[in-house]
């Protein structure tokens, strides 16, 4: 009889695991004793809480955790994909009284403890990876779930709620990813096989945002000592760049992905149609951001006021006086009054950093600078390319130390992001979920990722020449599936047999610098094989 307690006592553990945690454990199994079936252990809580002085969020804790078990035990089917957008048929809805629950039952999640407030959590199975999710549900994912229901296109929504098309649209792709609904397949797929990598979560291999780096123009107000290209290109006109946005639309609309259009140049602000490229993007629902360099209130209000930045990138090379020498005089100080602005007018902000040799040192110092000024600081590895070609890189015997220090720091600074694929190394040989990598899905170049010039010439990645066609000659999608682009997104040979490779590559850039074939060499500073 007392094995058969103990062994029940363990099941209903498994079944509740905050529960079993927050009450003692003879008042327990006195609980587990009582219970006829599992589920019906929180009527039996309900019941007994308040004579036993347990939390009074209890009850609803418990409700929580019986589904989520429910979830796990039953193994349900849900298709990965469905032609009609369509509610995620395991979702369930739960009204409670206490907040924070949900931080409670999914494990990717963390959080305060309960506190009094009322709060909507929905559970759900993700039909990709197949783990339980849970989440407060905020005003976007009932969006996503009243298009579903209601079959409403994302141009109804947005005219009758005023609310730009790509609001719109980003709500419902992350409705997506987080697998609330689900809709067509995206069509920009990793070749791989995801019953070849067991250990990474099977989201990682389709992509549903696919990014374009326009850079419109080569004119710039900074002349930075490390510069991939200061070439002039003829210029477009603007009827050419529109039909570019055009062109870009329509392969979104092929592939069933959510585009997004990164201005940058040179500084695409000196562009003479800037804002009438910016508004041309937001009309055709494009997520919209800017990498450049600082601008006024004036003109970031003028954006704002056609579709609201994603998010604003300026760029640092270290502390005050190296980033002057490499930037110009009073660049620093001026970066940092526009990350205040940014923050003021709730612009995400971020900053990218170029790592030398020069640099790397006072990568962690400038983290703490930017840390209650920025929203995402990071880094890329140099380029030998333009004129970054006199500077001096890191040496690749320091470069794995440096990536652990700068792992170790991120726990403690919320403004450091983690980009650099080979950080996935460290992840992996420490058991630990292995992270996006460079675009999210490991090196994107010509995967989730191109790049455009001021010409029309396309590239598979801005920091090395890796020209695909030009977009004035052929569509966007006849030069995505083109040998050449297909090429890149296979990467180096030297790679394909690795455990990570999905969500790694190396960056070919760098290969590039250091004169190896990026077809056949891995990126030089790989460090997977040693054995710290």
């Amino acid at each position: 009889m007392q094995n058969s307690t103990f062994g029940k006592s363990q099941l209903f553990s498994r079944a509740y695991p905050n529960c079993s945690g927050v009450i003692p454990k003879e008042t327990w199994e006195q609980l587990v004793a009582q219970a006829d079936s599992m589920e019906l252990f929180a009527d039996i809580l309900l019941q007994r809480a308040a004579e036993l002085l347990l939390p009074q969020y209890i009850t609803e804790l418990a409700r929580l955790e019986f589904y989520a078990h429910t979830l796990k035990t039953e193994k349900k089917t849900v298709p990965e994909f469905l032609e009609k957008l369509s509610i995620n048929p395991t979702l369930q809805l739960f009204e409670n009284s206490w907040k924070n629950l949900a931080l409670h039952i999914d494990a990717e999640a963390q959080g305060p403890d309960p506190e009094e407030g009322d709060e909507h959590v929905i559970i759900w199975l993700h039909p990709i990876n197949g783990k339980v999710r849970a989440k407060p549900v905020h005003k976007e994912d009932l969006l996503a779930m009243k298009m579903a229901l209601e079959e409403l296109p994302v141009r109804a929504v947005a005219q009758q709620g005023g609310i730009h098309a790509a609001a719109i649209e980003a709500a419902l792709i992350r409705a997506l990813d987080d697998g609330i609904v689900i809709g067509p397949e995206p069509l920009i797929k990793r070749d791989y096989n995801p019953e070849s990598y067991k250990d990474i979560d099977r989201s990682f291999f389709a992509a549903r945002i696919f990014s374009l780096q326009w850079h419109i123009t080569q004119a710039c107000d900074l002349h930075c000592r490390h510069c991939y290209d200061r070439n002039q290109y003829k210029a477009l006109s603007l009827q050419q760049e529109i039909d570019i946005l055009g062109d870009f639309a329509e392969f979104c609309f092929a592939h069933n992905i959510h585009g997004q259009v990164t201005f940058t140049g040179g500084n695409p602000l000196l562009h003479p149609n800037f804002e009438t490229l910016y508004r041309e993007a937001a009309d055709r629902g494009f997520t919209l951001a800017i990498l450049g360099n600082p601008s006024s209130r004036e003109q970031i209000e003028r954006l704002n006021a056609i579709q609201p930045l994603a998010f604003y990138q300026v760029s640092l090379e270290g502390l005050a006086e190296h980033n002057d020498y490499m930037r110009g005089k009073g660049h620093f100080k001026k970066v940092l009054s526009f990350l205040d602005l940014l923050r003021e007018m709730g612009v995400f902000s971020m900053v990218m950093l170029t790592l030398t040799k020069a640099n790397m040192d006072q990568v962690l110092p400038l983290a703490e600078i930017l840390r209650n000024k920025t929203d995402l600081f990071t880094f890329n590895r140099l380029s030998l390319v333009g004129e970054g070609a006199n500077l001096v890189t890191v040496d690749v015997e320091q470069y794995p130390g440096f990536l652990k220090a700068y792992d170790e720091a991120v726990g403690s600074n919320p403004c450091l992001g983690i980009k650099d694929n080979l950080l996935n190394i460290i992840y992996h040989k420490q058991k630990r979920p292995l992270f996006g990598g460079c675009t999210g899905f490991g090196c994107g170049a010509a995967f989730n990722f191109l790049s455009v010039l001021a010409d029309g010439s396309v590239h598979a990645c801005r920091k090395f020449p890796s020209p695909l066609g030009n977009i004035l000659d052929k569509s966007l999608s006849e030069i995505y599936h083109s040998a050449a682009a297909k090429s890149y997104r296979g990467g180096a040979a030297g790679c394909r047999d690795c455990e990570i490779r999905p969500l790694c590559g190396g960056c070919l850039a760098v290969a590039h610098s250091h004169g190896l074939d990026i077809f056949t060499d891995k990126d030089p500073y790989c460090f997977i094989d040693s054995k710290d």
